[in-house]
Parts: structure tokens; sequence; C-alpha cells
């Protein structure tokens, strides 16, 4: 799904009567929902994961598998471009620490994109062994944000 095809819902959403869209297109579903103040742009969950490939593995500080105990160890990307957020506002607490225990649907992080907070969520249950990007820092579709130990 591409940025034109998601403005296209929003405008859809703002437009007429719907007070909340679900769209689900392959390993990314994007919500938009009406609020009484403004409307909340679209939310992405993080697609599955997929193996790391060309540039993206080279950016990784090491290799996934380089140690047998985390050859099990899945990753959590970002499905957009943006900025990434550990906690819902700056003087919040993060949404999620290393050590800690999360299940599928729970939000990890944000990564604003255009000016949208979109909630990134766990696909599957595990507890976070690391968490590869700081707070505001610039994140690419598809980059890495945490290591986890699947449940």
């Amino acid at each position: 799904m591409d940025i034109g095809q998601v403005r296209e819902l929003v405008k859809l959403v703002e437009d007429s009567g719907i007070e909340e869209l679900e769209v689900s297109h392959k390993d990314t579903t994007i919500r938009i929902q009406k609020s009484g103040h403004a409307p909340l742009g679209p939310v992405a969950t993080a697609p599955a994961p997929a193996p790391a490939v060309g540039p993206q593995a080279a950016a990784a500080p090491e290799p996934v598998h380089a140690d047998p105990a985390r050859a099990k160890w899945r990753e959590i990307r970002s499905p957009i471009v943006g900025t990434y957020y550990k906690s819902p506002a700056p003087d919040a607490d993060a949404f999620v620490k290393i050590g800690d225990k999360v299940r599928p649907g729970q939000t990890l992080c944000i990564v604003e994109a255009m000016k949208v907070m979109n909630e990134i969520e766990a696909e599957f249950g595990g507890v976070i062994q690391e968490i590869l990007v700081e707070n505001g820092q610039p994140v690419e579709a598809e980059g890495i944000l945490f290591l986890v130990d699947p449940d």
C-alpha cells in the first residue's frame, strides 16, 4: 500500500460519516479513526519479520544469529519511514524496555510520519532483548527496531 492510497483512505474518512476504517493489505494494517478533537491518522502495525538482506543487514550492530542463543530471536521492523519515539509523551515512561515481556498487539513504540503518530505493535509475544534505535532517531521502512526472544 503506497502513501497515495493511504491519503485517499484518510480523505474518505474525513469526507464521509465513517467514524473508523480499518484496512489490511498483505502484512500491513491501517486504522483511521475520527475523534472529537481532530482526526487520528493512519495507525500501522509492524509487518511480519523478514530476514535481513542487503544494506539493512550491514546497518545492524552485529548479525542476529552470531550467537547460538540469539538464533531464535526475531526482528520487529518499522513499516514506514519516520521518527522513532519510545514513549507516548516526552515525560512519559517508555512503552517497553530491555527485558520486558510483550504480548501480541502490545504497543512497542511510535513512528511519526508526516505529523501522524503510528503505533507499532508486537506481532508476536516474547521478551525484548535489544532496542536498536534511540529516541528521536529517524528510521527507514523495514529498519529493525527491536530484537525479541519469542515465547
